[in-house]
């Protein structure tokens, strides 16, 4: 790539200082630059490349209309659909190669709808005074997007804003110059999976699938991963998945605050993509280290992994509506459909000697699973999930998926 081209947003009005800064950051850089002034208050002190008026036409309206809308979320709502849409139809078009987006909540909010405008592997940084803040539901943080906490910089230009600034310049500059856009050459397996000091399967079946002629993406199932998984899952990136950790589906019924949302083991069934499923780390609710564990929990047994997430051992009631929940999202599923249930266990620190082990919550959980899941979708192994016999019993089912052509055949590298 010679010099990208860079799509800068945001609100002339308040913040022409800023975005005047960013573009002479950006141009000193070597790229070119397209501003799309999103303000809907009073002109600002330069000509922006695209107009509020142009990004007001875009969602079907005038930038008078949307001026007198009401409040400044209806305008600002206006703002972000035609902002999306003038976005993805320039990088449709090949006339930008990144976006850069600034603003308070006011502007964040409509950044975050323009990156999920724009494909995975485009690249998006938003500069925000809220970056990673809770205002933020994690649900609206599109997989790859990069965030820059804005410091200082609510009203006017500073050096403390300005190194904040520059530096998110440099992001989406060095992105577009350095990023390799997803091209699969081989059919992919999306697999999920907690860190192989709970959940080791990965080591075995990853390198297996490859030989095969497959690419393995695995995702981990701390919230955000479920999500970018189930997001991938649903727009057919993949050609079967394998989803073997499963305790994004338990935090969200045990009220833990690391959950992937309500769609979770939704995204294949409902596309039809092949699904191999298991109950990994299903029996097992987490919660920050440094915070407190769910309520009702606050006594039961629980691992610290780290000093950012820690673990507790669900009920047996709990783990008798996690097998429930599992049963109904499969049997939405509109293709073919697997659940292995490794009744010796299902993650490592469930083992006895180990912090979780409950036998009595894991019996209850097997019996519901049986109760629950149908016989036709259901594969019970006499086996831990972290068993060499695990991968095997997973691997037959995908090569008998693969010679009925339920799953393409792998490619040659």
């Amino acid at each position: 790539m010679d010099a990208p081209t860079i799509l800068l947003i945001g609100t002339a009005d308040t913040k022409s200082d800023e975005l005047l800064y960013l573009r002479e950051r950006m141009q000193f850089a070597g790229a070119k630059v397209l501003v799309m002034d999103v303000g809907v208050l009073e002109p600002g002190s330069f000509s922006p490349d695209i107009s509020n008026n142009d990004v007001a036409v875009a969602a079907g309206s005038t930038i008078h209309v949307v001026k007198n809308a009401g409040d400044e979320n209806k305008a600002m709502t206006l703002m972000a659909q035609g902002a999306c849409t003038l976005a993805a139809q320039l990088q449709r078009d090949g006339l930008i190669n990144g976006m850069l987006a600034l603003g308070g909540t006011m502007g964040t909010d409509l950044a975050l709808d323009v990156a999920a405008a724009l494909p995975l592997g485009f690249p998006k940084v938003v500069l925000s005074t809220v970056s990673y803040s809770h205002l933020i539901p994690p649900e609206r943080i599109t997989p790859e997007l990069m965030m820059v906490l804005w410091a200082g910089g609510l009203y006017g230009l500073n050096s403390l804003c300005k190194s904040a600034l520059s530096q998110a310049a440099g992001a989406v500059v060095g992105a577009c110059l350095t990023a390799q856009p997803p091209k699969a050459t081989r059919p992919m397996v999306g697999m999920t999976s907690l860190g192989k000091s709970c959940l080791s399967y990965m080591t075995t079946l990853k390198p297996a699938l490859e030989a095969r002629g497959y690419e393995v993406a695995v995702f981990h199932t701390t919230g955000m991963g479920g999500r970018a998984f189930e997001a991938l899952a649903a727009q057919g990136q993949f050609v079967a998945v394998m989803d073997f950790s499963l305790q994004e589906l338990a935090n969200h019924l045990g009220g833990s605050c690391v959950t992937s949302g309500p769609d979770r083991l939704r995204g294949a069934g409902r596309a039809g993509v092949p699904q191999l499923v298991a109950p990994g780390a299903a029996d097992m609710i987490d919660f920050p280290t440094w915070g407190v564990p769910p309520a009702g929990y606050e006594d039961a047994p629980a691992h610290a992994h780290n000093r950012l997430i820690a673990s507790t051992t669900a009920s047996a009631d709990l783990r008798r509506q996690i097998a429930k929940e599992i049963a109904s999202r499969l049997a939405e599923a509109k293709g073919p459909t697997c659940l292995l249930m490794p009744v010796n266990g299902v993650q490592a620190w469930d083992l006895p000697g180990e912090p979780l082990h409950d036998a009595a919550a894991l019996a209850a959980f097997v019996e519901a699973i049986h109760t629950q899941v149908a016989p036709a979708q259901l594969k019970a192994l006499p086996v831990h999930i972290n068993d060499k016999a695990f991968c095997d019993a997973a691997l037959t089912v995908f090569d008998e998926w693969v010679a009925q052509g339920l799953v393409p055949k792998g490619s040659a590298v």
